[in-house]
C-alpha cells in the first residue's frame, strides 16, 4: 500500500511513538515544535526537562542545537513536527557543521501542515528531509514508516535524525501550560541555574 504520493505508507500513531521515545529518554532534555509535538510530549507525561515552545514557529531544532553545545552532559531530544522543519531548513545545515553528537532531532511527520487546517506538506509531495539532513552533515537520518522499522531504530553518537511517518489522525489537544515565563524557569531550575 502506497500513499497517493506514491511512497509508502504512513502507519505509526503519534501519540504511542512519543510516548516511546520519552519512555526511553533518560535523563535527556525535550525541546517540542510548536502545537501537537508539545500536545503529544505533555501527553506522554509532563517533566520539569521539558522544554515546550509557544509562538517560535521554526525554532525547535536551533533551541536543541544550543542545549546540546551547551549541556553536552545531556542528550538533548527535538521532537517537532514537518511542518515547522520544512519552515527551517537552514536549521539542518547549521547543526550538521556543528555537530553535536549529543542531539537528536525527531521529526513526527503527517505530511500535512496540522495547525493551519490539514492542508498537504512538502513532505507529502516528495520532499524528503531524512535525504536534507545526510546532506547538511548528520551522522544518521533516516524514515521510519512501520513498527518493526521504529524498533529496529538505533542511536549512534549524533547529530541523528528520525523522520517518523506518523498518521494524520489528530488526538485531542493535551495542552502544557502555557505561561512562556514558568517553562523557562522550570527548566532553568531542573538544570540547576537557578536558586530553589
Amino acid at each position: 500500500m502506497v500513499n497517493e504520493s506514491g511512497r509508502g505508507p504512513r502507519t505509526l500513531d503519534r501519540r504511542d511513538v512519543v510516548r516511546r521515545l520519552l519512555a526511553e529518554r533518560g535523563d535527556a532534555l525535550v525541546v517540542t515544535g510548536l502545537g501537537s509535538p508539545s500536545y503529544d510530549v505533555h501527553a506522554a507525561g509532563d517533566h520539569d526537562a521539558n522544554y515546550y515552545l509557544w509562538g517560535a514557529m521554526g525554532g525547535a531544532a536551533l533551541v536543541g542545537l544550543g542545549l546540546a553545545l551547551a549541556r553536552p552532559e545531556h542528550r538533548v531530544m527535538v521532537i517537532t513536527g514537518d511542518g515547522e522543519q520544512l519552515m527551517a531548513m537552514g536549521s539542518l545545515a547549521t547543526i550538521g557543521a556543528a555537530a553535536p553528537p549529543n542531539l537528536d532531532v525527531f521529526v513526527l511527520d503527517n505530511e500535512h501542515y496540522g495547525e493551519t487546517g490539514m492542508q498537504s506538506s512538502h513532505t507529502g509531495h516528495g520532499v524528503d528531509l531524512a535525504a536534507a539532513a545526510l546532506a547538511c552533515g548528520f551522522v544518521s537520518a533516516t524514515t521510519v514508516r512501520t513498527e518493526s522499522e521504529f524498533d529496529a531504530r538505533t542511536r549512534v553518537l549524533g547529530p541523528g535524525f528520525f523522520v517518523l511517518k506518523i498518521s494524520d489522525g489528530q488526538p485531542p489537544r493535551s495542552l502544557p501550560i502555557r505561561d512562556a515565563v514558568f517553562i523557562k524557569n522550570r527548566f532553568r531550575a531542573h538544570l540547576g541555574l537557578m536558586p530553589n
